[in-house]
């Protein structure tokens, strides 16, 4: 197994020991299930999105556990695989944040849209709230395979009839003093940025 690879399995065994294990009969989860973006990479545990999340779901009265289920590198069918190990944290809500590395990797769009979808139906099986969260490319991708990817969130959205945010990173994407140096991933302060754009979606899905 490739060192990625080995770094993505061990990722996965840690959600399960810390994210997963604990999780009481009553409890109400949400999962995070993502990639770099979603798991915080190069900001602090805390700094990650989704546990800002949790917290702003305390101070609103929200009893709701946010589990992190972010791997980094990983990609739709990736998340398709592991879905299982999701499940067993019986979410309530589930925020599908995958595909950034699909189009990164210039993977077929048409496996994207698949992929997500069998992500859904899954997830609708076992009466999962679905907040499907889209993703766009820089540029340099091409107008048509860009144009392309980004429809393909939209068009699973309308297909499956979730609740939709179509770009993750918006007002963060581009930005420099909300990023790391590699352009790509939010740092601490775009992180929270994030934070606030995913609240305004997930706020419908919830329950008291």
């Amino acid at each position: 197994m490739s060192a990625p690879g080995v770094a993505r399995a061990l990722a996965v065994v840690l959600l399960l020991l810390l994210g997963f294990g604990d999780a009481g009969a009553d409890e109400r989860v949400i999962v995070a299930l993502g990639d770099s973006l979603t798991a915080g990479l190069g900001v602090a545990a805390d700094e990650a999105y989704p546990v800002l999340l949790e917290a702003r779901l305390r101070q609103a009265g929200f009893a709701y556990r946010m589990v992190n289920a972010g791997v980094s590198g990983d990609t739709s069918a990736g998340g398709l695989r592991r879905l299982d190990w999701v499940l067993r944290a019986k979410p309530e809500i589930v925020l599908l944040a995958l595909g950034a590395n699909d189009g990164l990797r210039g993977l077929p769009v048409s496996a994207l849209r698949d992929n997500l979808t069998a992500i859904v139906a899954r997830l609708r099986e076992t009466n999962v709230r679905v907040l499907l969260i889209g993703m766009r490319l820089p540029p340099n991708y091409g107008d048509r395979y860009a144009d392309e990817f980004a429809e393909a969130f939209r068009m699973v959205a309308r297909r499956t009839s979730v609740a939709f945010l179509p770009f993750l990173l918006e007002g963060v994407a581009g930005v420099p003093a909300l990023n790391q140096a590699d352009g790509i991933h939010p740092n601490a302060a775009g992180q929270r940025r994030v934070a606030e754009h995913v609240w305004t979606a997930l706020q419908p899905l919830l329950r008291r």
